[in-house]
């Protein structure tokens, strides 16, 4: 869980630094630069001698989907939402990872629900003033197709790498970012005027520390720590970047919100996450050994 923490604490920032310096960029461009930088990084680790054609290719495929799909989404979404409702409209992730959990063990499980619920209504409180349908009907929905792909990808990664518990998370996880890359690639191809291409230094300074720190250092501790943590704690954690990134908002950005919603919502979140673990806790307990 603490891996899961950290990565939230470091992404609170990526929206703000999205908005600021990479808005005016194809989101193509953005998405394929930044998973590049993600691939570069874990290709020395990849060892494929362990693995079969099977698993390689449910790799390269869900990359296409929980990073690749995903990330070309999120970006897009930054033309029609400021940075703090990219964040907002994150908050119903928890929901799909749960439905998608419970679709893939056919079982429903009413404590991991209650409790994503819990971290929704938390993270809803923080900016339910902000919420604008009309406007920004568009970009909720780039955000929830975005999400959705991002929640199908850490329950999915979870459970395929239970089944392989031998092999090593850093010795696969290019085979992810080498699937979003040809994704995101083969997008940026058709629609991307290369010619017209001009970066800044602040914009290249902002691309690789997303590319190397954000994307590819953070997907991998993302889930890495998913598959350390049970469904209903993976689920809550998924909004606690929310009130992160408006408290940096407010403190680096200089945007404007409300610190005792952003207490409160806070609050609300951290009771999901003990909630959750309480009652984890007490049914590994009532197990015989």
């Amino acid at each position: 869980m603490s891996y899961l923490i950290i990565v939230s604490m470091i992404w609170a920032f990526s929206f703000g630094l999205i908005k600021e310096h990479l808005v005016l960029l194809d989101p193509n461009l953005v998405s394929f630069i930044r998973l590049l930088l993600s691939l570069i990084i874990f290709l020395p680790f990849l060892k494929l001698k362990r693995l079969s054609p099977y698993l390689s290719i449910h790799l390269i495929v869900l990359g296409m989907i929980q990073f690749g799909l995903m990330y070309t989404l999120y970006i897009h979404a930054y033309q029609y939402l400021k940075a703090y409702q990219v964040a907002l409209f994150t908050i119903f992730t928890p929901l799909y990872v749960t439905l998608i959990h419970d679709i893939f063990i056919k079982k429903f499980n009413p404590t991991f629900f209650v409790c994503a619920l819990l971290a929704i209504v938390g993270t809803g409180i923080i900016v339910y003033q902000d919420i604008h349908l009309r406007d920004f009907q568009f970009g909720f929905l780039l955000m929830q197709i975005s999400n959705i792909c991002f929640a199908f990808g850490q329950v999915y990664y979870k459970m395929l790498l239970t089944k392989h518990d031998t092999i090593k998370d850093r010795n696969i996880f290019a085979l992810l970012y080498l699937g979003a890359v040809l994704l995101t690639g083969t997008m940026s191809g058709m629609v991307v005027e290369w010619s017209a291409i001009s970066l800044n230094l602040t914009q290249v300074f902002v691309l690789l520390y997303l590319g190397i720190v954000a994307s590819g250092l953070c997907f991998f501790l993302w889930n890495y720590g998913a598959k350390l943590t049970n469904a209903g704690s993976l689920a809550v954690l998924n909004n606690l970047k929310v009130p992160l990134a408006v408290a940096v908002a407010m403190l680096f950005f200089g945007e404007k919100g409300d610190t005792t919603k952003l207490l409160i919502g806070g609050l609300l979140i951290v009771l999901a996450l003990v909630l959750n673990e309480g009652v984890t806790k007490r049914a590994r307990q009532s197990v015989p050994l």
